[in-house]
């Protein structure tokens, strides 16, 4: 697509476009409060030379934007739309349904807009990510100063169900995905963009905690499982079971203290005695 012929008979050069969706999504604003200045840096030209091929006036371009599926003012920028609208789909559908065609037709923008803003199917998916589960909240928490080993535990559940309760339910979707289809190349891919994450953050401070003494020195991965398997488990099965079991279903803060206490007795290690060392399990 070369570019966008207007009703004044007016050429603007699809670079144009992309330009300016690029300007917006870096400012995080609408298309609308973008300035021509802006625009200019962002395709590498001087802004006079903008309002050249602009044919001196504004309008043009915002008429490109919409013949081009992007409404220039009152709406969020496109890669937050999309962003929205790839959360639903897979809640709702899954993530094998995410195309950009769907995503587009879901977000009100184009196809092209969705390639300017963000490239290809996998940085989009990346960004949803970042969105919607817990790691972004997990390593900021645990980037600032936090409590002591039994309340960092379960603040850390309180993020992690906060995410698999937070609408769209995208985590629960990605996680009945992987129990569903483990050798799926879309699964493949949340592996291979999640489970790295979650070691450099959450199991970066369990290894912190074992190199200090205060929990056993297990295997990373089997550690890091050991902590969120099964909060998750209960939480995505906690719908289903809440029908059947509604009397004995315990509240979310009475689960999270129950899975904070069971694994500080799977994993907690005594303090050490006055010679430092650690009290013998014999």
């Amino acid at each position: 697509m070369s570019g966008t012929k207007e009703s004044s008979g007016h050429h603007v050069p699809q670079a144009i476009i992309e330009a300016t969706l690029r300007a917006a999504d870096a400012r995080r604003v609408s298309v609308a409060d973008v300035t021509l200045r802006d625009i200019a840096q962002e395709a590498g030209i001087s802004r006079s030379t903008l309002l050249r091929r602009l044919g001196g006036t504004r309008q043009t371009l915002d008429e490109a934007l919409r013949a081009a599926g992007v409404e220039p003012g009152g709406r969020k920028p496109v890669k937050e739309r999309a962003i929205e609208a790839t959360g639903a789909l897979i809640s709702k559908q899954g993530l094998g349904t995410v195309t950009f065609e769907r995503v587009a037709a879901a977000a009100g923008c184009s196809v092209p807009s969705l390639y300017a803003a963000f490239g290809g199917r996998d940085e989009l998916l990346r960004a949803v990510f970042e969105r919607f589960t817990p790691l972004v909240d997990v390593e900021r928490f645990l980037a600032a100063p936090h409590g002591d080993l039994e309340d960092t535990v379960r603040r850390v559940y309180r993020l992690l169900v906060d995410a698999l309760e937070r609408e769209p339910r995208v985590l629960p979707a990605l996680l009945a995905e992987v129990f569903a289809r483990p050798g799926d190349e879309n699964v493949q891919f949340v592996f291979q963009n999640l489970t790295p994450r979650l070691l450099a953050g959450l199991g970066e401070w369990l290894a912190g905690e074992a190199a200090a003494g205060r929990i056993r020195d297990l295997p990373l991965l089997l550690l890091t499982q050991q902590m969120t398997s099964p909060i998750f488990l209960h939480f995505l099965l906690r719908p289903v079971t809440g029908r059947f079991a509604a009397a004995g279903l315990p509240t979310e803060d009475e689960a999270i203290e129950t899975f904070t206490q069971a694994f500080l007795r799977a994993v907690a290690l005594p303090p050490p005695d006055e010679s430092g060392l650690q009290p013998s399990k014999g």
